[in-house]
C-alpha cells in the first residue's frame, strides 16, 4: 500500500510544473509578451511556435535519456532532484524585462523561452514516467494521477488567484511586477520540484533496452493506442490552450478591463481561477466517476461532452460585464468536464506504456510520457501562437507608446476583432472537445 505521504510528494511536482510554471506561462505570457515585454503578435506567435518545433525534438530525446538513467535515485527521480533549481532559475528570468531596445528583447524571449522549454521538459517529462514505475496496481496508478491533478489545480487556483492581488503589493510598474513574482514563483516551483524528488520511490525497474536505436521511435508509430492517445492529448491541451490564452484578452477588451463585485477583483487570472478549483475537486472524483461510468474510455467521453456543450452555451452569453457571474458559472460547468479528464489522460499514457512494454519487450515508459508532454506544449503553444495569428488577422495591430515601447493599439480593437475574442474563448474550445470524443472511441484499449 502507497503511503499518502508519497501520495502528495508526487502531487507537488505538477503543483510546481502545471500549477505553477505552466499556468502561468499559458494564461499570463501571451498578454505579458504583448502588452509587457512588447513583443508584436506576430513576433509572439512566432516565438510559441517556434518552440514548439524545437519540443517535437527534445521531449522524444529527454524521453529516451530518461529510459537509460541509472543512478542511487532510480531512472527518473534524478531529473526531477537537480532539475528543480534550474526550472526555478530560468521561469524567473523568463518574466524579467530587460532594458535593451526591441532587438534586444526578441532575442532575450526567444533564448529564454526555448530554455525554459528544455530545462522543462528534462524535468516534466521524467515526473510524468514515474507513474509508470512507483505501483504496477492499476487502481493505484488512477489515485497517483488524481493526485497529481488535485496538485496542479489546487496550485494554479491559489496562482491565479493570488496573482492580481501580489501584482498591486509589489506595485510600480508591470514589467517589475511580473520580474518580483516570476523570482517568487520560480522559487516555491523549485522547492516543490525538489520535495517530489524526495519524497516519491521507484518500485519497479525498467526493462531496459541493450542500446539507442531509432527502432524505438518508429515503433511508437506502430503503436495504435499511442497514436490515438496522442492526438487526444494534443487536442485537450488545444482545448485549454484556446481558452487560457484569450482569457486575459477577453478580460481586457471584450469586458473592459477587470471587473469588481462586492470587492472581489475579477480580473483574467481570477477568472480563470474558478475553473481551477472546479478541476481540483473533480480531479479528486474522478476515479470514482470513472468507476460508474465503468470505463476509462466511456468517462472521457461523457467529461468531452461536458466541456462542449457548456462553450458551446459561452458563445451566446452577451459580452458585458453585467453578466460575469454566467459567465464564471459556464467556466465552471466547464471546468467539471476538464477535472475529470485530466487523470484519465495520464492514467492512459500508463495502460499505452504498459501495453508497448508487452509487444515490444523492451520498456519504453520515458520515451511515452515524453509525448504526453510534447502534447501538453504543442497544443498550448500551438493554440497561443493561433490566438496571436487570429486576433492580427481580424485587425489588431501594435503600436508605440511615449517611450517607444510595442503596446496594442486601442484604436484597432473593432468589432470584428471582439468576436474573434469571443468566439476563440467558445465554439473554438467546443469544435476540438467534440473532435476529442471521436478520437477516444477510436482509442482501441478498452479498459
Amino acid at each position: 500500500m502507497v503511503s499518502m505521504k508519497e501520495k502528495i510528494g508526487y502531487a507537488l511536482g505538477d503543483a510546481a510544473a502545471g500549477g505553477i510554471t505552466w499556468k502561468i506561462m499559458s494564461i499570463a505570457f501571451p498578454l505579458f509578451f504583448t502588452n509587457v515585454f512588447g513583443l508584436s503578435f506576430a513576433d509572439a506567435a512566432t516565438l510559441m511556435l517556434t518552440a514548439r518545433l524545437f519540443d517535437v525534438v527534445t521531449d522524444p530525446l529527454m524521453g529516451s535519456l530518461a529510459d537509460r538513467t541509472q543512478s542511487r535515485w532510480g531512472t527518473y527521480r534524478p531529473w526531477l532532484i537537480f532539475g528543480a533549481v534550474p526550472l526555478g532559475l530560468v521561469f524567473a528570468l523568463l518574466l524579467y524585462t530587460p532594458d535593451c531596445g526591441p532587438a534586444g528583447r526578441r532575442v532575450y524571449a526567444y533564448t529564454l523561452y526555448l530554455l525554459m522549454m528544455a530545462v522543462y521538459t528534462a524535468v516534466n517529462v521524467p515526473y510524468g514516467s514515474l507513474l509508470g514505475v512507483m505501483t504496477a496496481d492499476d487502481g493505484e496508478k488512477n489515485r497517483f494521477s488524481s493526485y497529481r491533478m488535485v496538485g496542479a489545480y489546487a496550485m494554479g487556483f491559489v496562482t491565479l488567484l493570488a496573482f492580481p492581488y501580489l501584482q498591486k503589493l509589489v506595485g510600480g510598474t508591470e514589467a517589475h511586477q511580473y520580474a518580483v513574482l516570476g523570482a517568487g514563483f520560480g522559487l516555491l516551483a523549485a522547492a516543490m520540484t525538489l520535495a517530489c524528488g524526495l519524497m516519491t520511490k521507484e518500485r519497479l525497474k525498467p526493462v531496459r533496452a541493450e542500446k539507442f536505436t531509432l527502432r524505438q521511435f518508429s515503433d511508437l508509430f506502430s503503436n495504435k493506442p499511442w497514436v490515438y492517445l496522442t492526438l487526444i492529448g494534443v487536442c485537450t491541451n488545444f482545448f485549454n490552450g484556446f481558452r487560457y490564452a484569450v482569457a486575459g484578452y477577453m478580460l481586457t477588451y471584450c469586458l473592459g478591463g477587470e471587473v469588481t463585485v462586492s470587492g472581489l477583483i475579477i480580473n483574467y487570472t481570477v477568472f480563470m481561477t474558478f475553473g481551477e478549483l472546479t478541476c481540483m475537486v473533480f480531479g479528486a472524483l474522478s476515479p470514482r466517476f470513472t468507476e460508474w461510468i465503468g470505463s476509462k474510455r466511456g468517462a472521457f467521453v461523457a467529461a468531452a461532452l461536458i466541456c462542449a456543450v457548456f462553450s458551446v452555451c459561452f458563445f451566446f452569453v452577451p459580452m458585458s460585464p453585467d453578466y460575469i457571474w454566467v459567465m464564471v458559472a459556464l467556466v465552471v460547468l466547464t471546468s467539471v468536464g476538464v477535472g475529470i479528464y485530466s487523470p484519465l489522460l495520464w492514467s492512459m499514457y500508463a495502460d499505452v506504456a504498459d501495453y508497448a512494454t508487452e509487444k515490444n519487450g523492451t520498456s519504453s515508459t520515458g520515451l511515452i510520457f515524453s509525448s504526453g508532454t510534447m502534447a501538453q506544449k504543442f497544443g498550448s503553444a500551438i493554440s497561443g501562437s493561433l490566438v496571436a495569428l487570429l486576433l492580427g488577422l481580424a485587425g489588431a495591430r501594435m503600436t508605440s507608446d511615449a517611450m517607444g515601447n510595442a503596446v496594442v493599439d486601442p484604436a484597432s480593437i473593432t468589432s470584428s476583432v471582439l468576436t474573434m475574442i469571443w468566439l476563440l474563448f467558445s465554439l473554438f474550445p467546443a469544435a476540438i472537445a467534440l473532435l476529442m470524443v471521436l478520437l477516444i472511441r477510436l482509442y482501441p484499449i478498452k479498459k
